[in-house]
Protein backbone atom coordinates (compact mmCIF):
# COMPACT_ATOMS: atom_id res chain seq x y z
CA UNK A 1 0.00 0.00 0.00
CA UNK A 2 2.88 2.35 0.80
CA UNK A 3 4.49 1.58 -2.54
CA UNK A 4 1.20 2.13 -4.38
CA UNK A 5 0.57 5.47 -2.66
CA UNK A 6 4.13 6.65 -3.24
CA UNK A 7 3.95 5.70 -6.92
CA UNK A 8 0.55 7.28 -7.58
CA UNK A 9 1.06 10.46 -5.56
CA UNK A 10 4.75 11.04 -6.19
CA UNK A 11 7.47 11.35 -3.56
CA UNK A 12 6.82 14.99 -2.66
CA UNK A 13 3.06 14.62 -2.11
CA UNK A 14 3.50 11.31 -0.30
CA UNK A 15 6.00 12.73 2.19
CA UNK A 16 3.87 15.87 2.70
CA UNK A 17 0.50 14.24 3.39
CA UNK A 18 0.07 11.00 1.45
CA UNK A 19 1.75 8.88 4.12
CA UNK A 20 -1.50 9.17 6.10
CA UNK A 21 -3.49 7.22 3.49
CA UNK A 22 -2.14 3.73 4.37
CA UNK A 23 -2.95 4.39 8.03
CA UNK A 24 -6.50 5.42 7.17
CA UNK A 25 -6.98 2.42 4.90
CA UNK A 26 -5.90 0.13 7.73
CA UNK A 27 -9.32 0.85 9.25
CA UNK A 28 -10.58 -1.74 6.75
CA UNK A 29 -8.30 -4.33 8.37
CA UNK A 30 -9.73 -3.41 11.77
CA UNK A 31 -13.28 -3.94 10.51
CA UNK A 32 -12.36 -7.31 9.02
CA UNK A 33 -10.58 -8.43 12.19
CA UNK A 34 -13.51 -7.43 14.41
CA UNK A 35 -15.90 -9.30 12.09
CA UNK A 36 -13.74 -12.43 12.23
CA UNK A 37 -13.51 -12.23 16.01
CA UNK A 38 -17.30 -11.96 16.35
CA UNK A 39 -17.77 -15.10 14.24
CA UNK A 40 -15.43 -17.24 16.32
CA UNK A 41 -16.73 -19.68 18.90
CA UNK A 42 -15.07 -20.19 22.25
CA UNK A 43 -12.99 -23.35 22.64
CA UNK A 44 -14.72 -26.51 23.92
CA UNK A 45 -12.52 -26.42 27.03
CA UNK A 46 -13.69 -22.90 27.90
CA UNK A 47 -17.35 -23.65 27.17
CA UNK A 48 -17.25 -26.74 29.40
CA UNK A 49 -15.52 -24.82 32.18
CA UNK A 50 -18.07 -22.01 31.94
CA UNK A 51 -21.00 -24.45 31.97
CA UNK A 52 -19.63 -26.13 35.11
CA UNK A 53 -19.15 -22.76 36.82
CA UNK A 54 -15.39 -23.20 37.16
CA UNK A 55 -14.36 -19.89 35.58
CA UNK A 56 -12.12 -17.72 37.72
CA UNK A 57 -13.87 -15.10 39.84
CA UNK A 58 -10.66 -13.06 40.25
CA UNK A 59 -8.43 -13.71 37.21
CA UNK A 60 -6.08 -10.80 37.98
CA UNK A 61 -5.42 -12.09 41.49
CA UNK A 62 -4.93 -15.66 40.34
CA UNK A 63 -2.68 -14.60 37.46
CA UNK A 64 -0.42 -12.05 39.10
CA UNK A 65 -0.80 -12.26 42.89
CA UNK A 66 0.08 -15.93 43.19
CA UNK A 67 3.74 -16.77 42.75
CA UNK A 68 3.19 -20.19 41.18
CA UNK A 69 1.49 -18.53 38.20
CA UNK A 70 3.33 -15.18 38.30
CA UNK A 71 6.70 -16.86 37.86
CA UNK A 72 5.40 -18.44 34.64
CA UNK A 73 4.15 -15.02 33.48
CA UNK A 74 7.60 -13.52 34.12
CA UNK A 75 9.31 -16.44 32.38
CA UNK A 76 7.01 -16.07 29.37
CA UNK A 77 7.76 -12.34 29.20
CA UNK A 78 11.53 -12.26 29.74
CA UNK A 79 12.29 -15.73 28.42
CA UNK A 80 9.96 -15.75 25.43
CA UNK A 81 8.01 -12.80 24.12
CA UNK A 82 10.67 -10.15 24.79
CA UNK A 83 13.20 -11.98 22.63
CA UNK A 84 10.54 -12.85 20.06
CA UNK A 85 9.52 -9.19 19.84
CA UNK A 86 13.07 -7.95 19.28
CA UNK A 87 13.67 -10.55 16.57
CA UNK A 88 10.31 -9.70 14.95
CA UNK A 89 10.78 -5.94 14.97
CA UNK A 90 14.39 -6.21 13.84
CA UNK A 91 13.61 -8.51 10.91
CA UNK A 92 10.58 -6.63 9.59
CA UNK A 93 10.81 -3.02 10.80
CA UNK A 94 14.36 -2.16 11.79
CA UNK A 95 15.60 -3.83 8.60
CA UNK A 96 13.59 -1.32 6.54
CA UNK A 97 14.86 1.55 8.69
CA UNK A 98 18.42 0.29 8.16
CA UNK A 99 18.02 0.20 4.39
CA UNK A 100 16.55 3.70 4.31
CA UNK A 101 18.53 5.56 6.96
CA UNK A 102 21.85 3.75 7.20
CA UNK A 103 22.36 2.53 3.64
CA UNK A 104 20.45 5.41 2.02
CA UNK A 105 18.76 3.08 -0.47
CA UNK A 106 15.92 4.61 -2.49
CA UNK A 107 12.62 4.26 -0.53
CA UNK A 108 10.76 2.49 -3.33
CA UNK A 109 13.60 0.01 -3.81
CA UNK A 110 13.91 -0.57 -0.05
CA UNK A 111 10.18 -1.27 0.29
CA UNK A 112 10.26 -3.65 -2.67
CA UNK A 113 13.18 -5.54 -1.12
CA UNK A 114 11.37 -5.86 2.21
CA UNK A 115 8.14 -6.89 0.45
CA UNK A 116 10.05 -9.50 -1.53
CA UNK A 117 11.67 -10.96 1.59
CA UNK A 118 8.28 -11.13 3.34
CA UNK A 119 6.73 -12.83 0.33
CA UNK A 120 9.46 -15.47 0.31
CA UNK A 121 9.59 -15.90 4.08
CA UNK A 122 5.88 -15.91 4.99
CA UNK A 123 5.27 -19.65 4.30
CA UNK A 124 7.79 -20.42 7.04
CA UNK A 125 5.29 -19.18 9.65
CA UNK A 126 3.20 -22.23 8.79
CA UNK A 127 6.23 -24.50 8.50
CA UNK A 128 7.64 -23.66 11.94
CA UNK A 129 4.19 -23.55 13.52
CA UNK A 130 3.51 -27.04 12.21
CA UNK A 131 6.98 -28.26 13.20
CA UNK A 132 6.40 -27.00 16.75
CA UNK A 133 3.33 -29.27 16.96
CA UNK A 134 5.62 -32.25 16.44
CA UNK A 135 8.87 -31.42 18.23
CA UNK A 136 7.82 -28.74 20.74
CA UNK A 137 7.61 -24.95 20.85
CA UNK A 138 10.46 -23.83 23.08
CA UNK A 139 13.30 -25.35 21.09
CA UNK A 140 12.27 -23.61 17.87
CA UNK A 141 11.72 -20.24 19.56
CA UNK A 142 15.05 -20.43 21.40
CA UNK A 143 16.84 -21.52 18.22
CA UNK A 144 15.49 -18.47 16.42
CA UNK A 145 16.62 -16.15 19.21
CA UNK A 146 20.08 -17.73 19.41
CA UNK A 147 20.60 -17.62 15.66
CA UNK A 148 19.59 -13.96 15.64
CA UNK A 149 21.93 -13.08 18.51
CA UNK A 150 24.87 -14.85 16.88
CA UNK A 151 24.37 -13.70 13.28
CA UNK A 152 22.80 -10.21 13.43
CA UNK A 153 26.13 -8.40 13.39
CA UNK A 154 27.56 -10.25 10.36
CA UNK A 155 24.22 -10.07 8.53
CA UNK A 156 23.90 -6.31 8.93
CA UNK A 157 27.58 -5.84 8.07
CA UNK A 158 26.92 -7.85 4.91
CA UNK A 159 23.83 -5.73 4.16
CA UNK A 160 26.05 -2.67 4.30
CA UNK A 161 28.68 -4.28 2.09
CA UNK A 162 26.20 -5.36 -0.57
CA UNK A 163 23.71 -2.51 -0.20
CA UNK A 164 26.05 0.49 -0.11
CA UNK A 165 29.71 -0.54 -0.55
CA UNK A 166 30.83 3.10 -0.78
CA UNK A 167 30.41 3.33 3.01
CA UNK A 168 33.09 0.65 3.46
CA UNK A 169 35.45 2.37 1.05
CA UNK A 170 35.01 5.74 2.75
CA UNK A 171 35.48 4.22 6.19
CA UNK A 172 38.72 2.56 5.11
CA UNK A 173 40.15 5.69 3.51
CA UNK A 174 38.83 8.30 5.93
CA UNK A 175 37.76 6.74 9.27
CA UNK A 176 35.71 8.94 11.59
CA UNK A 177 36.61 9.40 15.25
CA UNK A 178 34.79 11.33 17.98
CA UNK A 179 37.27 12.76 20.48
CA UNK A 180 35.38 13.67 23.64
CA UNK A 181 35.34 13.48 27.41
CA UNK A 182 33.18 10.39 28.18
CA UNK A 183 31.55 12.22 31.09
CA UNK A 184 29.98 14.60 28.55
CA UNK A 185 28.44 11.80 26.50
CA UNK A 186 24.90 10.72 27.32
CA UNK A 187 23.12 7.51 26.46
CA UNK A 188 20.63 9.16 24.11
CA UNK A 189 17.51 7.17 24.95
CA UNK A 190 14.59 9.48 24.18
CA UNK A 191 11.33 7.50 23.89
CA UNK A 192 9.05 10.56 23.66
CA UNK A 193 11.30 12.86 21.63
CA UNK A 194 11.44 15.61 24.25
CA UNK A 195 14.96 15.22 25.66
CA UNK A 196 17.58 17.85 24.84
CA UNK A 197 21.16 16.69 24.34
CA UNK A 198 23.31 19.81 24.26
CA UNK A 199 26.84 18.83 25.29
CA UNK A 200 29.50 19.06 22.59
CA UNK A 201 29.89 15.26 22.63
CA UNK A 202 26.16 14.61 22.29
CA UNK A 203 25.82 17.14 19.47
CA UNK A 204 28.62 15.55 17.48
CA UNK A 205 27.33 12.02 18.01
CA UNK A 206 23.74 12.99 17.20
CA UNK A 207 24.70 14.33 13.77
CA UNK A 208 26.81 11.27 12.96
CA UNK A 209 24.19 8.80 14.24
CA UNK A 210 21.40 10.44 12.24
CA UNK A 211 23.58 10.21 9.14
CA UNK A 212 24.44 6.61 10.13
CA UNK A 213 28.16 7.35 9.88
CA UNK A 214 30.25 4.73 11.71
CA UNK A 215 32.86 6.15 14.06
CA UNK A 216 35.26 5.28 16.85
CA UNK A 217 35.38 6.88 20.27
CA UNK A 218 38.58 8.42 21.64
CA UNK A 219 38.81 9.73 25.18
CA UNK A 220 39.64 13.42 25.71
CA UNK A 221 40.57 15.34 28.83
CA UNK A 222 37.81 16.85 31.03
CA UNK A 223 36.75 20.32 29.92
CA UNK A 224 37.68 19.65 26.30
CA UNK A 225 35.18 20.52 23.57
CA UNK A 226 34.41 17.43 21.51
CA UNK A 227 35.95 17.08 18.07
CA UNK A 228 35.13 14.98 15.02
CA UNK A 229 38.13 13.73 13.07
CA UNK A 230 37.44 12.62 9.49
CA UNK A 231 40.60 11.18 8.06
CA UNK A 232 43.12 13.95 8.74
CA UNK A 233 40.53 16.73 9.01
CA UNK A 234 39.33 17.84 12.45
CA UNK A 235 36.02 19.65 13.06
CA UNK A 236 35.30 21.09 16.48
CA UNK A 237 31.84 20.73 17.97
CA UNK A 238 30.42 23.36 20.32
CA UNK A 239 29.09 23.42 23.86
CA UNK A 240 25.36 24.12 23.66
CA UNK A 241 24.43 23.69 27.31
CA UNK A 242 22.85 26.90 28.61
CA UNK A 243 22.96 28.60 25.23
CA UNK A 244 19.89 30.68 24.17
CA UNK A 245 17.61 28.79 21.79
CA UNK A 246 18.18 31.11 18.80
CA UNK A 247 21.96 31.03 19.19
CA UNK A 248 21.90 27.26 19.68
CA UNK A 249 19.96 26.73 16.45
CA UNK A 250 22.35 28.94 14.49
CA UNK A 251 25.44 27.22 15.85
CA UNK A 252 23.95 23.75 15.42
CA UNK A 253 22.88 24.40 11.82
CA UNK A 254 26.36 25.68 10.99
CA UNK A 255 28.06 22.73 12.70
CA UNK A 256 25.77 20.23 10.96
CA UNK A 257 26.41 21.82 7.55
CA UNK A 258 30.18 21.89 8.08
CA UNK A 259 30.22 18.27 9.16
CA UNK A 260 28.02 17.21 6.23
CA UNK A 261 30.36 18.91 3.75
CA UNK A 262 33.42 17.29 5.30
CA UNK A 263 31.80 13.85 5.18
CA UNK A 264 30.84 14.32 1.54
CA UNK A 265 34.38 15.40 0.66
CA UNK A 266 35.69 12.30 2.46
CA UNK A 267 33.60 10.04 0.25
CA UNK A 268 30.72 9.18 2.57
CA UNK A 269 27.73 8.87 0.22
CA UNK A 270 24.51 10.79 0.74
CA UNK A 271 22.66 8.03 -1.15
CA UNK A 272 23.42 4.48 -2.22
CA UNK A 273 24.54 4.07 -5.82
CA UNK A 274 21.94 1.75 -7.46
CA UNK A 275 24.56 0.47 -9.89
CA UNK A 276 26.70 -0.80 -7.00
CA UNK A 277 23.93 -2.44 -4.95
CA UNK A 278 23.89 -6.23 -5.10
CA UNK A 279 20.12 -6.73 -4.99
CA UNK A 280 20.03 -10.57 -4.95
CA UNK A 281 22.38 -10.70 -1.95
CA UNK A 282 20.45 -7.98 -0.11
CA UNK A 283 17.19 -9.86 -0.76
CA UNK A 284 18.74 -13.11 0.48
CA UNK A 285 19.97 -11.50 3.71
CA UNK A 286 16.60 -9.85 4.34
CA UNK A 287 14.86 -13.19 3.76
CA UNK A 288 17.09 -14.81 6.39
CA UNK A 289 16.00 -12.11 8.85
CA UNK A 290 12.35 -12.86 8.06
CA UNK A 291 12.91 -16.59 8.54
CA UNK A 292 14.23 -15.84 12.03
CA UNK A 293 10.96 -13.97 12.62
CA UNK A 294 8.94 -17.00 11.55
CA UNK A 295 10.90 -19.25 13.90
CA UNK A 296 10.08 -17.17 16.97
CA UNK A 297 6.60 -16.03 16.00
CA UNK A 298 5.14 -19.14 14.37
CA UNK A 299 4.96 -21.19 17.62
CA UNK A 300 4.49 -18.31 20.12
CA UNK A 301 0.67 -18.22 20.30
CA UNK A 302 0.30 -21.96 20.92
CA UNK A 303 3.19 -21.89 23.40
CA UNK A 304 1.61 -19.11 25.49
CA UNK A 305 -1.78 -20.83 25.46
CA UNK A 306 -0.28 -24.08 26.70
CA UNK A 307 1.55 -22.42 29.61
CA UNK A 308 -1.54 -21.43 31.61
CA UNK A 309 -4.68 -23.18 32.91
CA UNK A 310 -7.89 -22.41 31.02
CA UNK A 311 -9.52 -20.55 33.93
CA UNK A 312 -6.93 -17.72 33.82
CA UNK A 313 -5.35 -18.30 30.42
CA UNK A 314 -6.59 -15.15 28.67
CA UNK A 315 -5.47 -12.82 31.47
CA UNK A 316 -2.16 -14.57 32.12
CA UNK A 317 -0.96 -14.66 28.52
CA UNK A 318 -2.08 -11.11 27.67
CA UNK A 319 0.48 -9.38 29.86
CA UNK A 320 3.65 -11.12 28.60
CA UNK A 321 2.48 -10.98 24.99
CA UNK A 322 1.54 -7.30 24.87
CA UNK A 323 4.28 -6.01 27.18
CA UNK A 324 6.83 -8.10 25.33
CA UNK A 325 5.80 -6.89 21.90
CA UNK A 326 4.67 -3.38 22.82
CA UNK A 327 7.60 -2.37 25.01
CA UNK A 328 10.53 -4.53 24.00
CA UNK A 329 9.56 -4.44 20.32
CA UNK A 330 8.08 -0.96 20.18
CA UNK A 331 11.07 0.72 21.84
CA UNK A 332 13.57 -1.10 19.63
CA UNK A 333 14.14 1.80 17.16
CA UNK A 334 14.66 4.27 20.02
CA UNK A 335 17.04 1.97 21.86
CA UNK A 336 18.84 1.18 18.60
CA UNK A 337 19.50 4.87 17.91
CA UNK A 338 20.83 5.37 21.44
CA UNK A 339 23.15 2.36 21.04
CA UNK A 340 24.44 3.59 17.69
CA UNK A 341 25.03 7.09 19.09
CA UNK A 342 26.87 5.64 22.11
CA UNK A 343 29.12 3.21 20.27
CA UNK A 344 29.49 4.72 16.82
CA UNK A 345 28.86 1.31 15.25
CA UNK A 346 26.02 1.65 12.75
CA UNK A 347 25.08 -2.03 13.14
CA UNK A 348 25.00 -1.95 16.95
CA UNK A 349 21.28 -1.26 16.97
CA UNK A 350 20.57 -4.67 15.49
CA UNK A 351 22.85 -6.54 17.88
CA UNK A 352 22.40 -7.74 21.40
CA UNK A 353 25.14 -5.78 23.17
CA UNK A 354 24.46 -2.58 25.05
CA UNK A 355 27.15 -0.01 25.79
CA UNK A 356 26.78 3.35 27.47
CA UNK A 357 30.11 4.60 26.20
Amino acid sequence: MILACRTVLGTEAFEAWGWRIPFLLSILLLIVSVYIRLQLSESPVFLKMKAEGKASKAPLTESFARWDNLKIVIMALLGGTAGQAVVWYTGQFYALFFLLQTLKIDPQTANLLIAGSLLIGTPFFVIFGSLSDRIGRKGIIMAGCILAAVTYFPIFHALTQYGNPDVFIAQEKNPVTVIANPDQCSFQFDPVGKAKFTSSCDLAKTVLAKRAIPYKNLKAEPGTVAQVRIGEKVIESFEGTGMPAADFKTKNDAFTATLATALKDAGYPEKADPAKTNYPMVLLLLTILVIYVTMVYGPIAAWLVELFPARIRYTSMSLPYHIGNGWFGGFLPTVAFAMVAATGISTTGCGTRLSSR
